[in-house]
This record gives C-alpha cells, structure tokens and sequence, in this order.
C-alpha cells in the first residue's frame, strides 16, 4: 500500500477515465489521494471526487499561488469560509510561484502568510508549492514563531535547501517524478536525506515519471517512482512502503 501525497486527480485531463485509472491504481497497491486545491474553478469537482471515493480521496483547501492575482481577496473569503465549513486533509496547495510571472509576488507573499495563519488557527498540516521562489519562501516559514507540520511538495532543490525545510521541524519533502529524471540531480540529493524525511507523490497529471515522461502523469505511475527511491537507498519496496507511509500518516494524521 503506498500513499500518494499530492494529485490533482479531478483535473479534467482525467475526465474520460479517471474512475478506471482510480481503481487501477487501487488494485495496484497505491490507495490514498490527497488532493490539493487550486482556486475556486476546482472546488466543486473536488468534492466530488473525494465523495465518490470517500475511503481513497481526501481534499485539501487552499489558493494555489499561481492562482493569485488581483481578485485574490475574493478567493482567500472563499477558501476561509470552507474552512470554516467542513473538515480537510490540508491547507493547500499554498506557497510562491516565481517561474512564469513576479507580478502579484507581494500579494502571493500575503496569500501565502494568510494561509499559514489559517492552517495553525485550524489545526492542520500544510502542502507547500515552491517553485523559483525558495529564499522567498522561506523567510516567510522562519518569521513564524510556530509552524503547522508540513509537506515541501514536488522538492527538487539541493541538499542545503533541504536541510533547512528539515530544520525547520515537521516537515516532509515530497517527492514525485523528476527523481526518475536522467539530469534532475534530485537523485543525488536523496541519496543525502534520510528516509525519514520523504514522502511520494505524483503531482498528477503533471510531470510524469520515466519511462512515461511527457505523458499525462497517473496515479499507478507512483510505483515508478517508489521503484527509483527504493534502489537508492537499498531497501525492498515494502519497507519504503511502510517508511514513507508512516511520514504521510505523521503529517495527515490518517
């Protein structure tokens, strides 16, 4: 049994087959979904999801930061109230995206600041989205005096980056496809962290693992990446099952 950390199973590029490919990947030994928000377009599909497979998909509710933009009060106000509504896995997928556009940095800055915030008043872990933008991040994380237990979602820094989000104290590093990229490096750097520190992922239906690389990423292709994880560190594949399993369980509780 394997637990998939982050995926955006309800994303329509599973329109056609996502109930089949689901119950594949069950029947294959990967049986939990966590499933991070993106925006208010993505709620409602969401929730479906996790009501069709109640015992599988588990949603989490946050403003993805490549979703802030200048109606990002009116998103936040959405997110809050549905965390006052019901329960979630997570706040997610919350963090700073400087890759394709700096514009909203100062509003991704306060997105991502609020967030936090909710996730202490609210008791739950976090799925943190990184991408360009690591300094940033983490100088927001070390002005908090107190930190929610957290997942480093699709890690691919260096070991000094990861160092310090481990430092940090209840975080995971989520790790997913680019492991099995030929000129990534993230091999190496797993190779210096401690298992106790990893979690899988796919980030469905991005960033496929080889031997499926630039393919619709599914959820079955998590055992490609448990694969290349398990020969790096010389352990059979239930015994990174039962490693990265219990990590998961620490930060979702479940």
């Amino acid at each position: 049994m394997i637990i998939d950390t982050h995926t955006h199973l309800y994303a329509e590029e599973f329109n056609a087959d996502r109930k089949a490919l689901i119950q594949k990947a069950i029947t294959n030994g990967v049986t939990k979904f966590y499933l991070p928000n993106i925006d208010s377009s993505s709620i409602e599909v969401m929730h479906q999801l996790e009501k069709e497979f109640p015992e599988n998909c588990f949603a989490m509710m946050g403003l993805h930061p490549c979703s802030v933009n200048a109606s990002v009060e009116e998103e936040l106000a959405l997110v809050k109230s549905w965390l006052e509504k019901r329960k979630y896995s997570a706040v997610g997928e919350i963090g700073i995206d400087l890759y394709w556009d700096k514009t909203f940095l100062k509003e991704q800055q306060k997105a991502f600041k609020m967030q936090l915030q909710w996730a202490l008043d609210y008791n739950y872990p976090v799925s943190i989205h990184c991408r360009s933008a690591f300094d940033e991040i983490y100088e927001i994380l070390i002005s908090f005096e107190k930190l929610p237990k957290a997942i480093f979602h699709c890690f691919s820094g260096n070991v000094e980056q990861a160092n310090k989000i481990i430092d940090l104290g209840n975080f995971k590093l989520g790790i997913g496809g680019v492991l099995t990229f030929k000129n990534s490096g993230l091999d190496k750097v797993v190779e210096e962290i401690s298992l106790d520190h990893l979690v899988l992922e796919t980030d469905a239906p991005y960033l496929a693992p080889v031997p499926h690389r630039g393919k619709r990423n599914e959820p079955v292709y998590l055992l490609d990446v448990a694969k290349r994880l398990a020969e790096l560190k010389n352990i059979s594949m239930s015994e990174l099952a039962e490693i990265t399993n219990a990590n998961a369980q620490f930060i979702f509780g479940n």
